[in-house]
Order: C-alpha cells, then sequence, then structure tokens
C-alpha cells in the first residue's frame, strides 16, 4: 500500500473539519469533483470507509476520527520540520525560547544565565513571549524549540519535566464579602465568575483550581459561572479588582502583582500550579538538551523544587 502524501492529508482534513465538500474545496482553492476523487482514492487505498455521504450530510466514521487526529498531527510536523530546517540553516542560528507572562516562577533569567555559561558553542538563547495558548503552539509549529508552560496543558507530541510545584491563592477585590478571611475553602467561593483566557480550551478557561474527582474538599463541583475574557494578568487583576470576578494565580505570580484594591488568600484543597520545561519529543538538539539542565540546575535551588531530571 502507497502511503498517504501531506497534499491528501491537507485534502482530507479540510474535508473532515467542514464536513462538506463545497465548503472545503472552496476553502482549498480548487474544484470539487477532484477533491472528491483524492478522498475516494485515500479509502480504496487505505482499505476503509473515512467517510460516510448521504446527500444531505457528510460524517466522519471510526477510522476517519482517527485518521483526523492523526494527520493533523503529521501535517503540523511537517511544517514544524520545514520551520526548524530553515532556522537551523540560518548564518546566526538561535535557541527560541516560549514563555507567557508570570509563566516563569521567576526562574528565566537563572535558566538563561545557566544556559550561556554551559559553552560558548551553544546557540544564543531567543526569548519570545505570548499568550495564553502561544508557547505550546510555538513548540509545534517549529518556531520555537523549548518553552517555560504552566500545567495543565496539551502534552501531546510533547516531552517534558516539572520544575517547581508552588501553590496558588485566590485573587478577590480588596471590597469582596470574603476579602477578611485568612484562608478559605473551595466551597466558599462557589458560585464566583472566572475569568476566561482568550485562546485557551473552554476547560482551561473555567478551570477552577481543584482536581476533578473526589479530594480534599470532596467531589468537584460543576463549572463556575465564566467572567470577562482575559488576555493577561494585569487585565485579569482589573476585572477582579472591579468586583467582575474571582481568579486564581500562582504565589509568584501573586508577589509579582502586588496591588491596593485586590487581595490575595490561600484556598484549602486548592491544587498548586505547576512550573514545565517543555520541547518537542522528536528533538535531539544539543541547545535543547542544554537548556533543559540549566532549567532543572536552576529549579534543584528554588524552594518549591519538587522533581528530579529523569533525562533528555
Amino acid at each position: 500500500m502507497n502511503e498517504l502524501e501531506v497534499r491528501e492529508l491537507r485534502y482530507f482534513i479540510a474535508v473532515a473539519e467542514e464536513l462538506n465538500f463545497s465548503r472545503a474545496a472552496g476553502r482549498l482553492g480548487m474544484a470539487q469533483p477532484p477533491l472528491s476523487k483524492a478522498i475516494a482514492q485515500m479509502e480504496s487505498r487505505l482499505g476503509v470507509r473515512l467517510l460516510e455521504r448521504t446527500t444531505r450530510q457528510v460524517s466522519l466514521t471510526n477510522a476517519g476520527l482517527v485518521l483526523l487526529d492523526q494527520a493533523r498531527i503529521a501535517v503540523d510536523a511537517v511544517h514544524a520540520a520545514a520551520r526548524r530546517a530553515r532556522r537551523a540553516g540560518q548564518p546566526a542560528p538561535r535557541l527560541v525560547v516560549a514563555v507567557k507572562p508570570a509563566g516563569d516562577a521567576g526562574l528565566l533569567r537563572e535558566i538563561l544565565a545557566a544556559y550561556r555559561e554551559a559553552g560558548s558553542h551553544l546557540p544564543p538563547p531567543e526569548v519570545v513571549v505570548g499568550g495564553s495558548g502561544e508557547p505550546v503552539a510555538m513548540l509545534r509549529d517549529g518556531r520555537a524549540d523549548v518553552a517555560l508552560l504552566r500545567s495543565p496543558f496539551d502534552g501531546q507530541g510533547l516531552d517534558s519535566e516539572t520544575l517547581v510545584i508552588e501553590p496558588r491563592l485566590a485573587v478577590l477585590p480588596a471590597g469582596h464579602r470574603l476579602a477578611g478571611r485568612r484562608r478559605l475553602r473551595p466551597a466558599d467561593l462557589e458560585g464566583e465568575p472566572i475569568p476566561r483566557w482568550k485562546g485557551a480550551a473552554p476547560s482551561a478557561t473555567a478551570y477552577d483550581g481543584r482536581e476533578a474527582g473526589d479530594g480534599p474538599t470532596g467531589p468537584a463541583p460543576a463549572d463556575p459561572p465564566e467572567g470577562p475574557l482575559v488576555s493577561g494578568v494585569e487585565q485579569l487583576l482589573e476585572v477582579v479588582a472591579l468586583g467582575q470576578a474571582v481568579a486564581f494565580l500562582a504565589r509568584s505570580t501573586t508577589e509579582r502583582h502586588q496591588r491596593p484594591d485586590v487581595v490575595y488568600r490561600p484556598v484549602t484543597g486548592l491544587s498548586p500550579s505547576a512550573v514545565m520545561v517543555a520541547w518537542p519529543e522528536t528533538s535531539r538538539s544539543a541547545a535543547v538538551a542544554a537548556f533543559v539542565q540549566a532549567a532543572h540546575d536552576v529549579a534543584a535551588h528554588h524552594p518549591d523544587h519538587m522533581t528530579g531530571l529523569a533525562g533528555y
């Protein structure tokens, strides 16, 4: 059986996402008949039906669902490989490090210093600061070589190591009914709206800080009401200060953002925030390995260091 080509995978992804051959053909900039023929040839070569077609609708079979998931990964990997090859071939290649604001627990400057001390043969680091979800996307599409991320994130196709695990605190308006308490329980905050992170998956935007299932405080409650859409910590703090929501932030982030119109309170049973270093699982870069080692060495002296390096 001949292997599927990237072009064919792109065709299938368009049809699978649109579930309409006419729209998919328009999206691809081609006529519908050759697109239909290409999909039929894929099914013939694979020996399975990928799509169920009627006069009214198109739907994915189980085989089609699997291929859609794997095709996206494959196409992304091809694009990422090309982008990384172009960057590696530049006269002065760099190690691109992705991070979002307040996403490093204060470790990044020390990690960069330790990386530079590892040897002059290593390419210089270039830090790119992105919004919510961007560092992971940059790792997948080849724009970044390594990233510092906060859990939870989609780790498919990535290797990672936990550097520090730090507590998170509730963020309340200074005039909130609970602001005077020294410690809160998750039940105290039920029904409070939670800000939604721009660009994050729905499950992450409403994430209220407790692990799913039973825990110290019992079963996790229903998702909290959705608060305003925010794209950064400063905007999040502003909507909290205005009384539009409450939020949860890692301790290191709260230490960097002290302001009189919000208060930070510990919450019993609140899940912690892990800062992780992540890189593509296919990477064999000596520079990435040196950065991961530098990250581990720096984190080992951090008071919230909780894990060892399993090996790059």
